[in-house]
């Protein structure tokens, strides 16, 4: 793990890792085990496990690397075969395994003197033993464990909601290079960071190894001020701090959940030249003073609750035609920065990206961008991304100068939030800038 203790008491400029750590435990999901290697999470060539049939590896190197805890699960994926172990499941187990050689006792430091254990992570138990939903779940996970891992010695009934709750409260998604969550995993330091809707570092992955960066300017280290986003942050304030309250067990008061939000629930304005955000109860717009429709509060209403109802649907998959129908009853209704409507283009964009009709993902592109501006900001991975995508498919549609204007935009971003040396940086974005720049000179 590296620690950036030099800024302990000096300025810290946006751009800097804080903190680099390895997963004291993770999973490749099971969605990616046919895809990505069981060790290192990469794509590519890849061979089987020949014991278990289960897991796949890069090379003999990353086998090496996964036997300390695939040495007990290879045995257990084997008799347990075809069934595929949850995630969840196969995680908790590999916990057990790993507490089992004696991982109680490894310790990850974020400072030179402050560190974090497994045991140090909050698990929540009387919140979990509260939760109904969690209880059912753990219930089930403790039911497939006993069958997984047979005679391997297990935890008893309370270390075992132990080692569930410390996985639900502290567990970081595991993503590659596009942002896709391809696997879960426990980091121990930087479990010390807390939440906030407005963060001032974000967490990016170069393989399994997690990045703590800033994203603003601090003018020290200090690790109680230091705050990531949990959550994906495009949502209403009632759903960010239910989301919250469910899975993590605090009620927000970060500065975006305490302010009001004008635009995530705004209704359009009648006149089309006004952007004034509305609310769908007012009689006239107060820019403006364009009377809006009689019945304009239930026209929004049942435009809301239609695409509440197809955006639940559309959470595992995107339909293009599904989310041109909603844009299409947007029309006029919501107002262009309103959350569903955004939410909306995201799905439109993803299936267009699916469907390889790029002249449509592009256009979807630029008119989401607005959209990830004010509810992502200007500095995010998800904002870099995205600008990032736009120019590579300008670049297929032949438009280098739009292209490169794209381009340098994620460029300014994700030197910050991922680093110049990062991979997506080097190998994907710096290519295509280089393209870009060379085509719009021809």
């Amino acid at each position: 793990m590296g620690i950036q203790n030099r800024y302990k008491s000096s300025f810290v400029s946006k751009g800097t890792t804080i903190l680099t750590a390895k997963p004291f435990a993770y999973v490749l999901r099971s969605l990616y085990r046919n895809e990505r290697c069981d060790h290192c999470l990469q794509s590519g060539k890849l061979f089987r496990c020949s014991a278990c049939q289960y897991v796949y590896y890069c090379n003999r190197s990353c086998q090496q690397g996964s036997w300390p805890t695939h040495n007990t699960e290879c045995v257990n994926l084997k008799r347990v075969s075809p069934k595929v172990v949850p995630d969840m499941a196969r995680l908790m187990a590999r916990i057990i395994i790993k507490l089992s050689q004696g991982g109680d006792d490894e310790v990850e430091y974020y400072t030179k003197t402050k560190f974090r254990r497994f045991k140090d992570l909050m698990s929540h138990y009387s919140d979990i033993k509260k939760d109904e939903k969690k209880m059912e779940h753990f219930m089930f996970l403790c039911g497939v464990l006993f069958g997984f891992l047979g005679d391997t010695p297990m935890p008893n009934s309370a270390e075992l909601m132990g080692i569930y709750g410390r996985i639900c409260i502290n567990s970081f998604n595991i993503f590659d290079l596009d942002m896709n969550s391809i696997g879960v995993g426990i980091y121990l330091a930087p479990s010390v960071v807390d939440h906030s809707c407005v963060p001032n570092a974000v967490a990016t992955f170069e393989g399994i190894t997690l990045n703590i960066r800033t994203i603003e300017d601090l003018p020290s280290l200090d690790w109680s001020q230091i705050r990531i986003s949990y959550i994906d942050v495009l949502k209403t304030t009632k759903e960010r701090r239910s989301e919250l309250q469910s899975s993590y067990y605090f009620w927000c008061n970060c500065k975006k959940c305490e302010e009001p939000e004008l635009m995530a629930e705004a209704a359009a304005c009648s006149n089309k030249n006004c952007t004034n955000p509305c609310s769908p109860d007012m009689e006239s717009c107060p820019e403006c003073n364009i009377k809006l429709l009689e019945n304009f509060k239930e026209i929004f209403d049942e435009v809301s609750s239609f695409t509440a109802h197809h955006l639940q649907n559309m959470k595992n998959m995107a339909y293009l035609d599904v989310s041109k129908m909603c844009l299409k009853k947007q029309e006029g209704v919501l107002h262009s920065l309103n959350i569903q409507h955004v939410q909306t283009l995201q799905t439109a964009f993803d299936s267009s990206i699916s469907l390889q009709h790029w002249e449509e993902a592009e256009f979807y592109a630029k008119k989401l961008i607005k959209g990830y501006l004010v509810y992502y900001g200007e500095v995010h991975p998800l904002t870099g991304i995205l600008l990032l995508m736009t120019g590579k498919i300008q670049l297929y549609l032949e438009k280098p100068k739009q292209a490169l204007e794209a381009l340098r935009k994620a460029n300014s971003i994700l030197a910050i939030t991922h680093g110049e040396q990062h991979t997506l940086v080097r190998e994907s974005l710096k290519p295509l800038l280089y393209q870009a720049t060379t085509e719009g000179l021809k």
